[in-house]
């Protein structure tokens, strides 16, 4: 496969064309960026770490009958997918109240949910990603309906698929992001990446707020230790799948 042209570049990943138009390159950064790029900076690693652990997943996805835009893994911090038309929406799924959830609601941080909640933000930079309700959604024709009804679906199969896996790595999911694209065959795929900077991950055996976070929170927070974070989490990773072998 030869590599050609850069097509994007994102705060995480480059991608890049191949001879292939109906396959892309994605090289993972170890650029990190927190409060829509108002924080900057590098975590050592972190490329090879979130390409591992997104190929675990989106492996373990597509084996429970998740349509993904993963292909394979050449190099450690690369990886080939499908060409998609990125849906612009980030699909937030929160299982425990965290984040902008508790700054928006008053809710108390760690506050079990009924049920999971399924959220909308527009994926634009420009005006800070803001929450979108369906019906805004709608208006600004950034999905169909079908689409809507479609993605939340396939978000909450995801998540109770992700709350399981992460359980066996000793690990609560608070919440996390996805993002979806269309291929050229009008397939809905699941995109993007599954990661630390995408998921709030939670050390189960740790009360600590603070020791117990094992995701970009302790980037954004300034809490330290990130690389030994986001490297245990990859070894959980590692370990169930070898282990359910």
């Amino acid at each position: 496969m030869s590599v050609h042209s850069k097509l994007y570049e994102g705060k995480a990943k480059i991608l890049y064309t191949t001879d292939d138009p109906e396959v892309l390159l994605a090289d993972f950064k170890d650029d990190a960026t927190a409060f829509n790029a108002q924080k900057r900076g590098s975590i050592l690693g972190k490329g090879k770490i979130n390409c591992s652990i997104s190929t675990q997943l989106f492996q373990q996805l597509e084996a429970s009958g998740i349509k993904t835009h993963f292909i394979d893994s050449p190099a450690p911090h690369q990886m080939r997918v499908k060409a998609v038309r990125i849906i612009p929406l980030e699909v937030v799924i929160r299982n425990i109240a965290a984040g902008s959830l508790c700054q928006q609601t008053g809710l108390e941080l760690g506050t079990l949910l009924k049920q999971p909640l399924v959220e909308f933000y527009y994926k634009n930079d420009q005006l800070g990603d803001p929450l979108l309700t369906r019906d805004r959604l709608l208006l600004l024709e950034l999905a169909t309906p079908e689409q809507v009804d479609a993605i939340t679906h396939l978000a909450l199969e995801i998540n109770q698929f992700l709350q399981e896996f992460w359980s066996r790595c000793g690990i609560t999911l608070v919440d996390f992001k996805l993002e979806f694209g269309v291929d050229s065959q009008g397939n809905l795929l699941l995109a993007d990446e599954i990661s630390p900077d995408t998921c709030r991950l939670w050390n189960i055996t740790e009360a600590d707020p603070n020791r117990r976070v094992m995701d970009k929170d302790r980037f954004r927070k300034d809490l330290g230790n990130v690389e030994d974070a986001y490297q245990e989490v990859l070894q959980r990773v590692l370990q169930a799948v070898a282990t359910q072998k």
